[in-house]
């Protein structure tokens, strides 16, 4: 099967990009999914949460890639200690606090800049994943937000998620 591969314009607002990304995980997520199930259930009882993680290092790398070929920008500034999954998630920028051990939330977001380095918002990758096992229960969602600034970003995430 042909892997498909998001489709983006250098006039796109945010919203636009979180429809195109979303489509494309859509397409992707569960297929590479059960691909690497048996591995990362293995690789989940040596490193965790880390498991994830080698995940999205297949799945999600092709979006920004996608998005920084047609003039877009999702990079920025790493800290000494940051940790990336990837090639762009970066964990001081995400937040964990929703759900049950056995279906948590993990959202991260990158601020994304046009050709000229302007920010026109930002996109919140959530990963729906286990802390029992490697499972991930649902499909991972690309949501976006108009703001750049950290705490608006943060209280953008958490309006989000108690409106679900």
């Amino acid at each position: 099967m042909k892997k498909r591969f998001p489709i983006f314009r250098q006039d796109m607002a945010i919203e636009e990009i979180s429809e195109v990304a979303n489509s494309y995980i859509k397409s992707e997520w569960r297929s590479l999914y059960e691909s690497m199930h048996e591995q990362l259930t293995a690789a989940f009882v040596e490193i965790e949460d880390a498991a994830y993680g080698l995940y999205l290092d297949q799945l999600m790398p092709c979006i920004f890639e996608q998005l920084e070929n047609t003039g877009f920008s999702a990079r920025e500034k790493l800290e000494e200690n940051d940790f990336v999954i990837a090639k762009r998630l970066i964990f001081r920028n995400s937040l964990e606090k929703w759900g049950t051990e056995d279906n948590r939330s993990r959202i991260f977001w990158n601020v994304i800049y046009d050709k000229q380095g302007n920010p026109i918002g930002t996109i919140l990758t959530e990963i729906p994943h286990s802390h029992l096992k490697f499972d991930i229960p649902s499909v991972p969602v690309i949501y976006s937000l108009q703001e750049n600034l950290k705490e608006r970003i943060v209280q953008g995430i958490k309006e989000i998620k108690e409106s679900v």
